[in-house]
């Protein structure tokens, strides 16, 4: 990081204010930046200025990068008097620095230096890091003013810069960072990252990594005392369920102490770093490598492999072919509480086609086995002289480590399990291990077709009917249909799109003419690649480009090149990186961050997750005649995913793995489901589906900071048969805040970028980039080792939540009348009053408004004093737990039988023809109460437009002179005597009310609508 520097390319300016008395400027631009000052030249008569200038300044300490900002101070150069006036200033914080990839143009709104400053219109600027040596630093100005003689650089100065300029960075090769940790953290761009990074000479490199020292994350030894989690009280919703499937507060041992009512109280005094799960010990054997093998064979050859043994668990490493010096470098890891022998066993064995041969054997007492707890160094392997099956020395000797540790041993994550490998066979390491993923980075891509030019038409005797199709992978959307009446159609349309890095898809386009129902002609198409598409961060306009289309039956990329002819197509490609790519639902998203980087905001806090275990899973499928289960979790937050290990066989599956995530904002979801692994046969992938047992919602915004939940989660999953116990999970979960002051900010911020309010996205436009960013998101997933397979995907994300649901309708309904149910009470309440049913009560009514009319400033504290006791007074009845899945919520528990069938059913359906029309039918029926409903509101709202229509003659003269009578009364008496004349005459004592409705209601309901003139 010696070569660190930062890179600044000043792109443009707008709108300045015009400062030579002519309505325009001489602007220029100086940076300051670690104290080093540059600056551009001078555009004359420019209030729109564009410079492309790029500079360099050295960064002198690394470490101290996000303390430092860079400041663009913007100047009108005053050739008269040889002064310059200020124009505006940005000031970016160094945490908003990127890498020369991820970088693009920011257009920055100008600031006042104080409060008399007039300023306006905004600056491009793109900001980035390098660590290149073949970049060198610009030559800085002096430190004094700049005097006219020096407004422009010298000679050898804008050589310098038009050198640095010409060496534009670029992205070198990313490096996969493999972790090798069970427990992982997602990185934290205050905290660095170390990768490795290969150098080029030409085109220089850009560093992907922050500039911190590293942090050591260890973990204290973790008690082995086996303790059982007592369950607390079980909770149910305002909305009650059967206790069932109501949530449970445990009070485990963790590795951190005992966990009562959200706090730890620690067994000792000895920090934990992860103290979010249960202690568990291991016995870890790491089988490095051997040497001097005797032969076996006539040959002299030896196929060696080893097997570990303790007691009825086995582990086999792989064999290698004729080698008498193998290298495995293999970890196997034993739960100490499933060993049941104190000797373990390492055999060398010769694979053979008929009989494995016996090499040698070393045994180990487990009573001698030393425990290492890091941050310990991991253990030195020794050299052990191999026995025959006398225990006399044989030649051969075997390279290995014998150790007990925890969970929080870095060999845990790529060792082979005992409890997920069975005794009798051994199943494929690739599917069992326990894995991070991340969300590949999700781009809008935004094609706005304007226009063609000289069509060739075949024949000139007609217009053809010309549409525009573009295709970025799997997605296809058209323009709309235009008659080109002559060689010229202009369209105008925004079509948007997803895409991923990195880039591997091409947008095609290609005007198309419409010959005849389902028959089209290709007039030509283009092809553009999208690593070449330009990216942008706000809502600056994108130059559009005219590209030559080639004919369609080219396939040879020289001849694609050669072969031109001459009708062009206009269009505007960019990548949007303002916008949030959305590939959860709204409702609960886990992240709502935009693509591009330099609008991240640092993160607020750290959410820490501890899969402990699970109990009373319902068996998945059927092994040696019973019922079992292959189980692992997957989390879900942000752009990452994490996967346990599978647990084989076993009903009740203890995980006991930690991973934590960096927040950015609180408004956000954690997902945890469980899922059981089809995966596990001898020949690999079965090709089955992996089987959803259920998952878990968690609301950060619903956690108080600092407490540790520990709940067992019922396993909640609608079936055809109704709803469904799958089990329960149980989680330890714990949000960290950095600045309270920061997450309390966080509530004024607007919930989604700038982007989304600046150009927004509609609600047809969301669901599709909803859909095919899901698809893509686990496309890319499905590809790593081990596979996160599609249907996990799709589930963790609530992929097909958007279908129609009668039992979803309903629940939806109910909610809505559970929010209003506060007004009708309110509105039965002032009903009472009116009626005089309890006299004492509308006396006090009657005061209340006489004293607000008279005193209307009294208003709105009181309704807010009002507020401010409810919430004291509820603040007792408040949840002490995270919200769960609710039968009742979900009108789950009463839903039909038929009504569940429909929602279990394919897209198109595959039911029966008559099972069908029954419910569509059900749902005619439906829509016809909405239908009226709908025509009510509108015939209301009719007869308020009716008034002064003159539909109704006579009721509008009616209305007239209403209006001039109440004109005139309103005009001669005081406002506040008919404030609370009114009040009285509403709140009258039935003895004189009448039980007809009133005048003013009848004569509105006589009103004439519209619905006589609907057929």
């Amino acid at each position: 990081m010696r070569n660190l520097k930062l890179g600044v390319k000043v792109v443009s300016a707008h709108n300045l204010v015009p400062k030579d008395g002519q309505g325009s400027s001489n602007a220029f631009v100086e940076l300051h930046f670690d104290h080093q000052r540059f600056r551009t030249t001078v555009k004359e008569k420019d209030v729109g200025p564009v410079w492309n200038e790029s500079f360099y300044f050295n960064i002198s300490n690394p470490e101290n990068l996000s303390n430092l900002t860079l400041e663009a101070h913007v100047y009108n150069n005053n050739k008269a008097n040889s002064s310059k006036s200020f124009l505006g200033k940005v000031c970016i914080t160094g945490t908003s620095f990127v890498p020369y990839s991820d970088a693009v143009v920011l257009h920055y709104p100008l600031e006042k230096r104080n409060f008399f400053s007039r300023v306006k219109g905004e600056i491009g600027l793109k900001v980035f890091l390098t660590d290149s040596p073949s970049i060198m630093s610009s030559n800085p100005l002096p430190s004094r003013e700049p005097s006219s003689r020096t407004s422009s650089l010298s000679a050898q100065t804008q050589a310098s810069l038009q050198q640095a300029q010409n060496l534009d960075p670029y992205q070198s090769s990313k490096q996969k960072d493999e972790s090798t940790h069970t427990f992982h953290h997602l990185e934290n761009p205050k905290q660095p990252q170390q990768q490795h990074q290969q150098q080029q000479q030409q085109p220089p490199h850009i560093p992907t990594t922050s500039v911190q020292q590293p942090t050591t994350y260890g973990v204290n030894e973790m008690r082995s005392e086996t303790s059982s989690s007592n369950i607390g009280f079980m909770y149910s919703d305002s909305t009650s369920q059967p206790m069932e499937y109501a949530l449970k507060e445990t009070s485990p041992f963790l590795g951190g102490g005992r966990i009562v009512g959200g706090r730890v109280k620690p067994a000792d005094k000895l920090a934990k770093t992860y103290d979010l799960v249960e202690p568990m010990q291991f016995l870890f054997v790491r089988i490095v490598k051997a040497r001097d093998l005797p032969n076996m064979d006539v040959t002299g050859s030896l196929d060696p492999y080893v097997e570990v043994r303790v007691g009825n668990y086995k582990g086999v490493t792989q064999h290698f072919s004729k080698t008498h010096k193998p290298e495995w470098n293999t970890v196997f890891s034993f739960s100490r509480e499933r060993v049941q022998t104190s000797i373990l066993e390492v055999v060398i064995k010769d694979k053979d086609l008929l009989k494995d041969d016996f090499v040698g054997i070393i045994r180990y007492d487990l009573n001698d086995v030393p425990t290492r707890v890091p941050p310990d160094s991991p253990l030195a392997p020794e050299w052990y002289r191999l026995e025959d099956k006398k225990g006399r020395k044989t030649k051969g000797e075997l390279m290995l480590a014998v150790w007990i540790g925890t969970q929080a041993d870095e060999a845990f994550s790529d060792a082979w399990h005992s409890d997920s490998i069975p005794v009798d066979s051994s199943m494929p390491s690739s599917h069992i291990r326990s894995k991070v993923y991340h969300s590949p980075k999700l781009w809008y891509v935004r094609v706005n077709v304007i226009e063609v030019q000289d069509l060739v038409l075949s024949d000139k005797t007609r217009f053809p009917d010309v549409y525009v199709r573009v295709q970025i992978g799997n997605q296809v959307l058209k323009t709309k249909v235009i008659q080109a009446r002559s060689a010229h159609a202009m369209w105008n349309e925004d079509m948007m799109f997803v895409a991923a890095e990195p880039f591997e898809d091409h947008v095609f386009l290609s005007v198309e003419e419409r010959v005849g129902p389902n028959k089209d002609e290709i007039f030509g198409r283009v092809i553009i690649p999208l690593n070449s598409v330009e990216k942008r961060a706000d809502d600056r306009i994108i130059q559009a480009r005219w590209f030559s289309l080639q004919k369609p039956n080219i396939t040879d990329v020289e001849e694609i090149k050669k072969e031109k002819f001459a009708t062009r197509l206009n269009i505007r490609v960019c990548l949007d990186g303002g916008y949030h790519v959305f590939d959860e639902s709204t409702h609960h998203s886990s992240d709502l961050r935009p693509t591009a980087k330099q609008l991240w905001k640092p993160s607020i806090g750290v959410l820490e997750l501890g899969v402990l275990n699970a109990d009373g899973l319902h068996p998945m499928k059927t092994r040696n005649g019973r019922g079992t289960s292959d189980t692992y979790c997957v989390a879900k937050y942000g752009h990452k995913w994490i996967r346990t290990r599978t647990i084989n066989d076993s009903l009740n599956p203890k995980y006991n793995e930690q991973y934590s995530w960096d927040v950015y904002d609180h408004a956000t979801v954690l997902t945890v489901g469980i899922f059981d692994n089809s995966q596990l046969t001898e020949n690999g992938s079965s090709g089955n589906r992996d089987m959803k047992i259920g998952k878990v919602r968690i609301r950060l915004s619903t956690l108080e900071t600092s407490r540790v939940y520990t709940h067992s989660y019922p396993l909640l999953v609608l079936h055809p048969s109704g709803v469904k116990k799958m089990g329960e999970l149980h989680l330890a979960i714990r949000f960290s805040s950095t600045s309270m002051l920061n997450m309390m900010y966080m509530y004024s911020r607007p919930l989604l970028p700038k982007m989304h309010y600046v150009r927004p996205l509609t609600v047809m436009q969301q669901d599709m980039l909803r859909h095919q960013a899901v698809n893509i998101v686990a496309a890319r997933l499905s590809r790593a080792e081990p596979p996160l397979r599609k249907e996990i995907v799709e589930y963790m994300t609530d992929a097909d939540s958007h279908l129609w649901s009668m039992r979803r309708s309903k629940a939806n309904f109910f909610r809505l009348v559970s929010v209003l149910n506060g007004l009708f009470a309110v509105s039965k309440w002032f009903g009472e009053v009116f009626l005089w049913r309890n006299p004492v009560t509308t006396i006090l009514v009657h005061a209340l408004f006489v004293l607000l009319v008279f005193f209307p400033e009294l208003i709105l504290p009181t309704v807010f004093l009002y507020m401010l006791l409810i919430g004291g007074w509820n603040h007792r009845f408040r949840e002490r737990y995270p919200p769960h899945m609710n039968t009742r919520i979900s009108h789950a528990d009463l839903v039909h039988q038929d009504e569940v069938d429909e929602e279990f059913d394919t897209f198109p359906t595959s039911r029966s023809s008559d099972l069908v029309r029954r419910r569509y039918d059900r749902l005619r029926n439906l829509g016809g109460r909405i239908q009226s409903v709908v025509g009510d509101i509108a015939s209301q709202g009719e007869r308020v437009q009716a008034l002064v229509s003159w539909r109704d003659t006579r009721a509008t003269t009616i209305f007239m002179i209403f209006c001039l009578v109440a004109a005139i009364v309103l005009y001669v008496t005081p406002f506040r005597v008919l404030v609370v004349g009114a009040g009285f005459y509403s709140m009258r004592h039935p003895w004189f009310r009448y039980n007809l409705p009133s005048a003013p209601l009848n004569f509105f309901r006589r009103l004439p609508s519209r619905t006589d003139s609907m057929f």
